[in-house]
């Protein structure tokens, strides 16, 4: 799949695994990483699995943080808007900020991934959305304009954060196994929900310990602790001067590739899959915004850690049984579209269900076990459309991902936005949920249709999965 195998000998990617931190120092570096020989004598570019544990330990760790980090805003939203004084508007014109940054960043982080290597991006970016979710309280202090400081703080974040999930797509399209993606991706991908469950819970006693500042301190702080340790044990200075001479050179790159992007862009089924992801991503962005707010409005004597924590800890075992039985079913045979549709009809079909029941729960124990099922089952998606671009795709996986995160932040920052409209005009949460339900069906609709899983980034016959 995204071999580095090229026909007429070996292209060695820059983003291939490095080894553990003491092998560098035996070794000297040249951008290039410990490559296994197969029987046949080529090349194998892939993980092995004693690298692959270390590697998907540690994106897990980076994910999670990813999520404490993004979720700090929405979990003080409540509280904020309270000491600033700010309406539902004001607060969803902050919310919805993030993802303006977060669109401008998603197809350029992809192509530098691909090219320089996804770990090294993550990286990078990882140390700055660090830095400033720590300092985002200090703002404060500079001026009395607290809702453009805040502002351009999520703007940045999302700036800044807009570049890790097409590196993780670039990365692990070019060092895991087709039979082994789904399961690795789900397992990565629980990290957005026990980050969310960390912060959920770490965060809600914070708040109402220390004030809202702490919770960002806590955040940004761990940020910067996993960027320490990834440099010292997964990365060196070496490669990081490596990766930085490289982006120094910018969209130069292009030149060097040759993927047929023209062509590309007219196939169906990668314009189905973006469409697919815009729909998913603007929809999980818009429950993962206003979920808190929804419950302290409706339900207002109810504990923050509750709601804060709940949806969240169901949604990690869903994850995981999600990509083993994504794997599993194609190991047993079954074509790999199939599984894809699949898992995607649950993720986006059968959670938005248990969303609109969540508008017309009368008691807060109802509300918690729609948006437990709801949230759990969304993770079927890291096994639908999340995998299907490195089907179609592994060779710019990262910058066609970006491509679809994109959608996804732009549609994110509309459903963000009008969904604080629709509750300030119609006083009703009901209006809300049918706008997720019917994002969701329309991206569903359109993967179920056009959605295919063949190989369509080469020249060659295509291959049929």
């Amino acid at each position: 799949m995204a071999s580095s195998i090229a026909r007429n000998g070996v292209q060695v990617y820059s983003s291939d695994l490095v080894s553990l931190h003491h092998h560098y120092q035996q070794q000297p570096v040249k951008n290039t990483y410990k490559e296994g020989t197969k029987k046949d004598g080529t090349v194998d570019s892939y993980w092995s699995r004693p690298e692959s544990r270390i590697w998907t330990l540690m994106l897990l760790l980076g994910t999670c943080l990813l999520y404490c980090a993004r979720v700090t805003m929405p979990i003080c939203a409540v509280a904020m808007s309270s000491h600033f004084d700010w309406d539902k508007k004001q607060s969803g014109i902050v919310l919805s900020s993030f993802f303006w940054g977060y669109c401008l960043t998603q197809i350029i982080g992809g192509y530098l991934s691909d090219q320089i290597g996804g770990e090294k991006v993550l990286l990078l970016s990882a140390s700055a959305w660090g830095f400033i979710t720590a300092i985002t309280p200090l703002l404060t202090y500079i001026s009395s304009a607290h809702l453009i400081f805040m502002t351009l703080a999520r703007f940045l974040m999302g700036l800044l954060q807009g570049v890790y999930f097409p590196a993780l797509a670039s990365l692990f399209s070019q060092k895991v196994r087709e039979s082994e993606r789904a399961f690795t991706c789900s397992t990565v991908g629980t990290g957005s929900q026990f980050g969310t469950l960390v912060i959920g819970g770490a965060g809600s006693l914070l708040l109402d310990w220390y004030g809202w500042e702490s919770v960002f301190y806590f955040s940004g702080l761990l940020t910067l602790l996993w960027v320490y340790c990834m440099f010292k044990y997964l990365l060196n200075e070496k490669e990081l001067i490596i990766c930085l001479e490289h982006f120094s050179k910018g969209l130069s790159l292009s030149k060097q590739t040759k993927v047929p992007w023209k062509q590309l862009f007219k196939k169906a089924p990668i314009w189905a899959v973006i469409v697919a992801q815009l729909a998913t991503g603007s929809t999980f962005f818009t429950l993962l915004s206003w979920l808190p707010t929804f419950f302290k409005d409706t339900f207002p004597e109810s504990k923050g850690w509750v709601f804060n924590v709940v949806p969240w800890l169901v949604a990690i075992p869903t994850s995981l049984f999600s990509g083993f039985l994504s794997d599993h079913l194609i190991n047993q045979g079954y074509k790999t579209i199939t599984v894809r549709k699949f898992m995607q009809v649950i993720g986006s079909g059968v959670s938005s269900i248990f969303a609109l029941c969540m508008g017309q729960a009368s008691s807060f124990c109802k509300a918690i076990v729609f948006a437990s099922v709801s949230i759990g089952l969304q993770t079927f998606n890291h096994s639908g459309i999340s995998v299907n671009v490195q089907d179609l795709a592994p060779s710019c996986a990262g910058l066609l991902f970006g491509v679809g995160n994109t959608g996804g932040a732009l549609l994110g920052v509309i459903c963000v936005y009008l969904a604080g409209h629709l509750i300030e005009t119609t006083g009703s949460w009901v209006s809300v949920f049918n706008l997720v339900a019917t994002v969701n069906a329309l991206g569903l609709c359109t993967f179920l249709i056009f959605g295919e899983a063949q190989r369509m980034d080469t020249d060659s016959a295509y291959i049929d999965l």
